[in-house]
């Protein structure tokens, strides 16, 4: 996964919202572990989750018990996240918004996170917005949660075939290098902690032909009748490639900043 500007490519987020909620992956068990285990996530905590799609982080965070607000600036991701959270009976603060401008006070947040998402801000205001709602001693959490095309023969056949239908999409061939987005994040002298692992995470052929349908280069941008056709021809590959469930390994990893002291 590189880059997010893509040229001649204008992605509605809204358009993929029920792929999103209903075939993106969320991560991984492990990975809140993980979290957990540096401070992040607890019982009683404050966060904001800022690009929160369809809530996955947001769910997670508030059912561990922490309190937690959401912002996103597509209108349906974030009526898809309130829909979700609302049948599992989490209270979740959803607002649209973007990361530049978070509808709340001055030293609100214990930590805001933000997952595979952070290569789309307005890096300078974001941070400067990010430093002035997290308390004393806060945490900013940057995360990431991708498939990895150059080691996988279905991520990396998918793939192609969303380049015939979107070729200016820039997603496609991330080589697994962690950082990931160095260039966008914050100086690395603020930066505490970071963890990078991979985990295998199922996936039927519907749910993978979901999960592509979803992508920026698909169903955020595309008509619906290219939609439509790109499916039918993934089915197709699919069944030709692989059984009914399979695995995709991802790359999971996060970078934990506190801008105290500077």
């Amino acid at each position: 996964m590189v880059g997010a500007s893509d040229k001649n490519l204008t992605a509605d987020w809204s358009l993929t919202s029920d792929d999103y909620a209903n075939f993106r992956p969320d991560p991984p068990k492990s990975f809140f572990d993980k979290l957990i285990g540096l401070g992040i996530g607890l019982n009683g905590q404050s966060i904001m989750d800022v690009g929160t799609g369809t809530g996955a982080l947001a769910r997670q965070f508030a059912a561990q018990g922490a309190h937690v607000s959401a912002s996103d600036v597509a209108q349906g991701q974030v009526e898809a996240a309130k829909r979700i959270a609302s049948e599992l009976g989490l209270n979740i603060n959803f607002f649209v918004g973007a990361a530049k401008n978070i509808d709340a006070p001055d030293h609100r947040f214990d930590v805001v996170t933000a997952l595979q998402c952070w290569w789309y801000f307005d890096h300078a205001n974001a941070i400067a917005e990010i430093r002035r709602v997290l308390k004393p001693g806060g945490k900013l959490v940057i995360c990431s949660f991708s498939f990895l095309p150059k080691e996988d023969p279905i991520v990396a056949a998918s793939e192609a075939l969303v380049l015939k239908f979107s070729p200016t999409w820039s997603g496609a061939g991330w080589d697994g290098t962690v950082p990931i987005f160095a260039e966008y994040m914050p100086e690395e002298r603020y930066l505490v902690d970071k963890f990078v692992y991979d985990e295998a995470i199922p996936f039927t052929r519907k749910s993978w032909r979901g999960r592509m349908r979803a992508l920026r280069g698909i169903g955020a941008s595309l008509r619906q009748d290219q939609v439509t056709e790109f499916d039918a021809k993934h089915d197709t590959m699919l069944k030709e490639m692989t059984d009914d469930e399979f695995t995709i390994k991802h790359r999971l990893d996060a970078h934990i900043y506190n801008f105290d002291g500077n």
